[in-house]
């Protein structure tokens, strides 16, 4: 009788200690990251987006369906993710939703591409059997009126699907902060787009300059006003936090020099995209030859720490050209390799260009550093297999294209090719001296100031980089070539660089993040699916059956007679 009354006494206090317990866990509940990466521990940046949401915030993830392996991976990601945000926020609500689960797959598909929603083709092996799906790796965050996409893959040139999926994965805290940000943060920073020396034309510049309205205000400045009222031109400019020069073809005044040089100094932020050749067509020969561009920017840039120089680069990783080859509806296009069209990627840790997709460059130039106190991180370069093409040069499409596929196919010459990584996008950031400290200037204004703030900028030495294709006259997305249907790096590295250049809430550094995601060997899976199978179902049931009969024989023995 006592054993009895101690053994209810006990389940009595058991269940106490578990009510009690449970009830202190709503008071003080905590959650804990113990993987060694940290993947799921929130960035303060990344919670400011949502620190002051009181509203809900509703989020479809249109990953559900029939996926493969690592998009199962990415679907797992995403839901441990968005579980702490949620838990941060109440306000966050999300579900999972396949899209294509409707009475009309194929109007759903056409819908969602008008959406901009791109589907990605995969392929599902199941014992054994490879099948064909599309699946769309999209958000979409819904915040009062308002609608963001949000991409959940990042595409790479030759990465396996693991590769691709493990990048996305990398990429997304980011990904969602940038989209709650879209959302929730109204637009303070302005943009100034600088025109007057024949800089490139909207329509080119269309793609990257309607994404950069989802995050800043946009305006046209034209520097033609300096000449009338040099005083009200830098003022009215310094009302902008960043001044983007796309590809001028003019050379600047000294009058517009000082009114940048001063806009700089004040603490504007500048994006410089510098061509330091021109191509002209010899109606002759129907070559092109290239010459040096002179856009009187040399003293400029060298006062603040660099050189972009008048010549050209070959690069042996670089994108193809497209060429035609028959008569006119019976053309046909061919790829080939053409290595005036460097690309570059780069391994350093930057956020600007982390975990990024290749750049493509178009007749670039090598950009040289010089010493002063600025700092300097090159952000792109070529890659070692490089050389540097000397101005005046002719190109010849009929020399180069048997040329470059003697290379591709021998390999380069090492005695031609020795030109290692050449700088072709360049940070610069620092307390800038004036490029006319101790010069005569070429007007008078009120504040002269000879040392900026903490300040950057960034040069680059192709304004192609920023420049979008066409279509019947319609701007393509930027980064996309039509003629080889090749998706290049180049919007998402100017996005970043904007958003590095003016970001003062520290969420373009969520890109540093490093998450190291391990994936099944798919060929071993195969192989050893039978031995797997038999380890995690019919061991488990095996040693489960032989400890119940082992159990009920000795319960048996202890009590019989």
């Amino acid at each position: 009788m006592l054993k009895d009354k101690s053994n209810t006494r006990l389940i009595v206090v058991s269940l106490l200690v578990v009510v009690a317990v449970n009830w202190l866990g709503t008071l003080a509940f905590e959650r804990f990251d113990l993987t060694s990466d940290k993947r799921y521990t929130l960035s303060e940046a990344a919670k400011a987006t949502l620190s002051d949401v009181e509203s809900p915030i509703t989020i479809d993830i249109l990953l559900e369906g029939k996926l493969p392996s690592e998009f199962k991976r990415l679907k797992t990601e995403t839901e441990l993710l968005l579980e702490e945000f949620s838990a941060y926020n109440k306000n966050i609500v999300y579900n999972f939703v396949n899209p294509l689960e409707t009475d009309d797959p194929a109007a759903m598909q056409q819908q969602m591409t008008q959406l901009g929603l791109k589907g990605a083709q995969v392929e599902i092996r199941e014992g054994g059997k490879v099948s064909t799906e599309i699946v769309y790796p999209w958000a979409l965050a819904y915040f009062k009126e308002k609608t963001v996409k949000i991409p959940l893959l990042k595409n790479q040139l030759g990465a396996t699907p693991e590769e691709r999926v493990n990048a996305s994965i990398q990429n997304l805290e980011y990904a969602f902060a940038d989209g709650f940000g879209k959302l929730t943060q109204p637009k303070k920073r302005k943009v100034a787009v600088i025109k007057g020396n024949m800089e490139l034309e909207d329509k080119y510049l269309a793609d990257f300059i309607t994404t950069l309205r989802e995050y800043y205000f946009i305006g046209q400045f034209t520097l033609d006003s300096v000449a009338v009222s040099p005083q009200r031109t830098l003022e009215s400019l310094n009302e902008f936090d960043l001044a983007i020069v796309a590809q001028p073809m003019q050379p600047f005044s000294e009058e517009e020099k000082y009114v940048m040089d001063q806009y700089i100094m004040n603490g504007g932020a500048s994006l410089w995209l510098i061509d330091a050749t021109i191509q002209r067509l010899d109606t002759v020969s129907g070559n092109s030859f290239a010459f040096g561009q002179d856009l009187n920017l040399n003293d400029f840039f060298f006062k603040y720490g660099l050189r972009v120089n008048p010549n050209l680069v070959k690069d042996v990783y670089a994108a193809p050209i497209a060429l035609a080859s028959g008569q006119e509806r019976d053309a046909q296009y061919n790829r080939y390799p053409w290595l005036f069209s460097p690309l570059s990627s780069s391994a350093n840790n930057h956020p600007i260009v982390n975990n990024i997709e290749a750049v493509k460059f178009d007749y670039a130039s090598s950009i040289d550093t010089l010493p002063n106190s600025i700092k300097k991180t090159v952000l792109l370069s070529t890659s070692p297999i490089s050389r540097i093409v000397g101005l005046p040069a002719e190109i010849n499409i009929d020399k180069e294209i048997p040329e470059n596929l003697r290379i591709v196919n021998e390999g380069p010459n090492p005695q031609v090719f020795n030109a290692g990584e050449l700088p072709l996008a360049v940070l610069l950031e620092g307390k800038f001296t004036s490029a006319y400290s101790n010069r005569v200037k070429p007007f008078n204004i009120s504040e002269v100031k000879n040392e900026s703030p903490e300040n950057s900028m960034v040069v680059i030495s192709d304004g192609d980089v920023i420049k979008n294709q066409l279509d019947r006259g319609r701007p393509l997305e930027l980064g996309f070539d039509k003629w080889t249907q090749s998706f290049y790096g180049n919007k998402e590295f100017l996005l970043n660089t904007v958003n590095y250049l003016l970001d003062d809430s520290g969420l373009i550094n969520i890109r540093t993040k490093e998450i190291a995601v391990p994936f099944l060997d798919v060929q071993k899976t195969v192989e050893k699916r039978s031995y797997w199978q038999f380890m995690n179902l019919l061991l488990p049931l095996g040693l489960l059956a032989i400890f119940g009969i082992s159990f009920q024989w000795l319960r048996k023995r202890k009590y019989a007679g």
